[in-house]
């Protein structure tokens, strides 16, 4: 398998449908072990952070490390602000392949999320630039940044909001 257009779109609706189906374990083998993650906050100036290390961010985890943490939380209940937990839908769009060898691959698509919890529901939506790596067979994500764009919102966001 080579990443293209066409098997990259099939793995981004996967690790989608993972969280919608509260499939944590499977979520996370969409991710590789040094994966950046990263959703950049909005500034004063109606511009996105861009330094993890020195600016404010939504979220960051510089490796699965994070990802994997956040995970155990929501799996056990520890996370207060996930119990309950949201029943979401994630919509994946125009999704563009922006360079790639076949190997290695850099991902552009738009997405919205809805989620419903205490009988409300509310839409998140944003663009996410990507970059997919084959291993053992099989597409993964090295690197993801998000840009949220409704960035005013009324509660803690999550890795399954996006």
């Amino acid at each position: 398998m080579s990443l293209d257009l066409q098997s990259i779109t099939a793995f981004l609706c996967y690790e989608a449908r993972q969280l919608d189906d509260r499939q944590w374990d499977e979520w996370l083998s969409c991710y590789s072990p040094n994966v950046e993650y990263w959703m950049p906050c909005w500034g004063d100036d109606d511009r996105q952070t861009d330094d993890p290390q020195t600016q404010m961010s939504l979220m960051y985890y510089p490796s699965r490390g994070g990802l994997e943490d956040r995970v155990y939380r929501i799996k056990t209940e520890r996370s207060s602000a996930s119990t309950p937990e949201p029943r979401t839908t994630h919509m994946i769009g125009n999704v563009e392949m922006l360079s790639g060898d076949g190997q290695r691959a850099e991902v552009r698509y738009n997405w919205v999320t809805y989620s419903h919890r205490y009988h409300s529901t509310d839409m998140y939506f944003g663009t996410t630039h990507c970059t997919l790596e084959m291993r053992d067979g099989r597409p993964g994500i090295v690197k993801k940044k998000i840009r949220l764009n409704n960035d005013y919102i009324n509660q803690v966001i999550d890795i399954y909001h996006v």
